[in-house]
C-alpha cells in the first residue's frame, strides 16, 4: 500500500484528492496538511511514501518542503507536485529537487488517477533487483509520464498493427526475441515497436527477474476497464 499525504491549502481540494486516492487500488491517504508547518510535522509523524504537494501554501513555498526533505539523512518520500504554478523556473526547481511528476491545475480526476497508476507501476518496477540496461531505464522514465492517448487502429503502420495483433493473440506475454522469430523481423525492430506500443498505452510491460542479471522485458495486451 502506497501511503500518501496530501498537502494543499484548499481544504475542499485536499478532501477531493484524498477521496480519489482512497478509491485507487494500492493507495491509501494517511493525512492532509494545509500549511507548510503542518506538512513538515505530518511527514515526521506519519512517514508517508508519497506526497501530493502544492507549491502555494500560506506560510511557505511548497518547494522549500521538498528541499528540506532532501537535506535529511533518511530517504525522503516521493513527491508529485500538484499546483497552479506554471512558470518554468518553478517547474525546473521541482525537477531539480526530485519531484517524480508535475501536474498543473486545473486537471480532471481521471488525469490524477492515470498519473498515480503510472507512478504505482514505476515504483513497482523500480524496486526490483538486478541490473538495468538502457531499455529498462527508458521504460522507467516513460512510466512516469503516464500512458499516452491510445492511437486509433488506422493510425498504426501495417507492421506495428501486426505486432499488436500478435501480442493480443498470444496466451502469454512475449519478449522481443520471441516476437521477432514469429514475425520474421530483427529483434531491435521488434523491440522498437514494442516500446512505442507500450508508450501509447496499447501494451503492458512485465519485467521478469531471474536469479541475477538483467530483467527480461515481456509484453502483453494493456488491461481494459
Amino acid at each position: 500500500m502506497i501511503r500518501t499525504l496530501i498537502v494543499d491549502d484548499d481544504y475542499r481540494v485536499a478532501a477531493i484528492h484524498a477521496a480519489s486516492i482512497d478509491r485507487i487500488p494500492g493507495f491509501s491517504c494517511i493525512g492532509q496538511a494545509h500549511t507548510a508547518a503542518e506538512a513538515r510535522q505530518a511527514v515526521a509523524d506519519l512517514g508517508p511514501d508519497l506526497l501530493l504537494l502544492d507549491v502555494y501554501l500560506p506560510d511557505d513555498d511548497g518547494l522549500s518542503i521538498l528541499r528540506g526533505l532532501n537535506s535529511h539523512d533518511a530517504a525522503p518520500p516521493d513527491c508529485i507536485v500538484i499546483t497552479a504554478a506554471r512558470d518554468l523556473s518553478t517547474v525546473r526547481s521541482a525537477m531539480h529537487l526530485g519531484a517524480v511528476y508535475y501536474l498543473v491545475k486545473p486537471f480532471g480526476l481521471a488525469q490524477l488517477r492515470s498519473q498515480l497508476e503510472a507512478y504505482r507501476q514505476w515504483r513497482q518496477h523500480a524496486s526490483g533487483a538486478g541490473e538495468a540496461d538502457q531499455a529498462t531505464v527508458d521504460t522507467l522514465y516513460n512510466m512516469l509520464r503516464g500512458p499516452a492517448p491510445a492511437a486509433r487502429a488506422d493510425a498504426l503502420s501495417p507492421t506495428m498493427q501486426k505486432v499488436l495483433d500478435t501480442i493480443r493473440a498470444s496466451p502469454i506475454p512475449l519478449a522481443a526475441s520471441a516476437l521477432a522469430t514469429q514475425l520474421g523481423i530483427s529483434r531491435p525492430t521488434a523491440q522498437r515497436y514494442l516500446t512505442e506500443l507500450h508508450r501509447r498505452g496499447a501494451l503492458q510491460l512485465h519485467l521478469e527477474y531471474g536469479n541475477a542479471g538483467r530483467p527480461v522485458h515481456r509484453y502483453g495486451p494493456a488491461a481494459t476497464v
